[in-house]
């Protein structure tokens, strides 16, 4: 799997100790797509496109939060984008949402926590023809029409 990371500058501690810990599980390839810009909304974008293009399988963005990172990620096409806080939402993120980019909060969740919401991220998977798949198609229809004109 290829995933694609970011944060803003408060949160360099807190994605360095994901990246090794997403290695370490061998999840897959991490790509770091920064920390430096004051403006997260930027880096958001960056991995929100870079997973919607299919360049990258998943993607993890992490801020004071993940709200900001959550919303701005969210404005790109094809980018569906959870903040999570406890485990179960994100095994739901994954199994009835089909989310693509896990949202965390540096200061807001601890690093085991962290840890475990990535593993329920990482190791659950959608089930196409699910209950839930009407809703991620009705999403995703939405979302393919995204600013055209009625």
């Amino acid at each position: 799997m290829k995933i694609a990371i970011g944060c803003d500058p408060n949160a360099q501690k807190e994605k360095e100790a994901l990246i090794a810990y997403i290695t370490k599980k061998g999840y897959g390839e991490v790509t770091d797509f920064g920390s430096e810009d004051p403006v997260y909304a930027h880096t958001a974008v960056a991995v929100g496109e870079a997973v919607a293009a299919g360049k990258f399988d998943r993607g993890v963005l992490i801020c004071g939060t993940g709200l900001g990172m959550s919303i701005a990620a969210n404005k790109v096409k094809g980018a569906y984008a959870a903040v999570v806080s406890d485990v179960y939402s994100a095994e739901r993120a994954r199994l009835s949402n089909d989310a693509n980019i896990l949202c965390l909060g540096a200061f807001t969740t601890g690093a085991k926590v962290r840890e475990q919401l990535t593993d329920a991220f990482f190791t659950n998977e959608f089930v196409p023809g699910c209950a839930s798949q009407p809703k991620v198609d009705a999403y995703h229809e939405y979302d393919a029409h995204r600013g055209e004109c009625a």
